[in-house]
């Protein structure tokens, strides 16, 4: 039996340290952007605004948007569902990793690696079934 991965809200003060940590200059140059861009596409709800940035035990990292909401959600591949703020941006952190890991720099291995540290943490999370369907 493995423990389970929590998650952290990462202190305002220590948003740009953790994210240079993980992934240097790329975040505020290809994550953060493809982030906000997939989750435009993902849904018609959302429009903007603030995010909140979490740190996993396992060591990998997510961001959600800043809201109480549920998004309507429409997927790639067709799905359709409600989400949470919360599920909304791990399925287009999962999205962005996966997209960004087909390379052959570091920033792509990083983006594999953070990838599967969200995947196991996401298998945990209320929201699952949704999610899986999501990025399927």
């Amino acid at each position: 039996m493995t423990d389970q991965i929590t998650r952290q809200q990462v202190s305002d003060d220590q948003r740009i340290s953790i994210t240079a940590d993980l992934f240097g200059v790329y975040f505020p140059m290809r994550l953060e952007p493809f982030v906000y861009a997939m989750t435009s596409k993902l849904s018609d709800d959302y429009g903007g605004g603030y995010w909140q940035f979490y740190s996993l035990s396992n060591g990998g990292f997510y961001m959600s948007p800043d809201s109480d909401g549920q998004f309507q959600v429409v997927s790639e591949n067709g799905h359709e569902c409600l989400m949470s703020a919360d599920a909304l941006g791990i399925t287009a952190c999962l999205y962005a990793y996966s997209h960004l890991s087909f390379g052959d720099d570091d920033f792509s291995e990083t983006c594999a690696r953070l990838y599967h540290l969200l995947r196991e943490c996401m298998l945990d999370h209320q929201e699952v079934r949704s999610i899986l369907a999501a990025i399927d």
